[in-house]
């Protein structure tokens, strides 16, 4: 696959621009197995963080970070191309508080996401591995799902879109059977049509195809 070109889509000031190293973060940050992050020296601040797994071309995270300046995000990519593009859009809009990884997010949060430190963990249209044989690869699994519940602080939230109707009766099998979770309204998200959940560009596409859209929002009570 050719390089994606880099977003040139209009910003307030080109002269405001950081540098693609101030929100791109090394592969290496993302394989330290055993190194906790301090996400407070990460941002130079202690503000609350929420974490995108599977941030794409950063569509959603540019939205959500201009609207809430309060709050420190990661956005987490495998795609390397998306994930240059994707710090590329965040430099270019001089937001500081995003940092992109690309990484293995389950290994990412199993090995460096502290106990009790996240706001919110953003999951839309994760990949569904169809093929029976393969859903062993699906992001949504037991493990994984009682790991982000010891990374989310108590009232921390969890919110996933699908548009894969058998990945949606697991996601809501595995997450409803975590001891801690309960359910709440879908978040509002910032950058989203009225027609749309959370304005991504895989939604977008999906729209366009006609497809049906299932989500489902926990908070951690416990």
């Amino acid at each position: 696959m050719p390089p994606l070109p880099l977003d040139n889509s209009p910003a307030p000031d080109q002269r405001d621009r950081l540098p693609l190293e101030a929100v791109l973060l090394g592969q290496e940050f993302g394989e330290q197995e055993g190194q906790v992050v301090d996400f407070a020296a990460l941002f130079g601040n202690p503000r609350p963080v929420e974490i995108e797994i599977g941030s794409g071309k950063g569509t959603f995270l540019v939205h959500r970070a201009k609207a809430r300046p309060d709050i420190n995000f990661i956005g987490i990519e495998w795609a390397r191309e998306y994930c240059t593009h994707a710090a590329d859009r965040m430099a270019r809009w001089n937001l500081a508080n995003v940092r992109i990884l690309r990484t293995d997010a389950e290994v990412f949060f199993r090995n460096q996401v502290p106990d009790g430190s996240l706001l919110r963990v953003h999951i839309y249209f994760p990949d569904p591995w169809p093929k029976l044989r393969h859903h062993k690869r699906r992001l949504i699994q037991p493990r994984f799902v009682g790991i982000l519940h010891r990374a989310l602080r108590i009232g921390g939230e969890v919110a996933i879109v699908t548009d894969h109707r058998d990945y949606a009766r697991q996601i809501e099998w595995v997450v409803l059977n975590q001891r801690g979770f309960a359910t709440v309204p879908f978040p509002r998200t910032y950058g989203a049509e009225e027609n749309e959940r959370v304005g991504t560009n895989f939604e977008r596409k999906y729209i366009a195809q006609g497809r049906r859209f299932y989500d489902l929002a926990v908070m951690k009570w416990r």
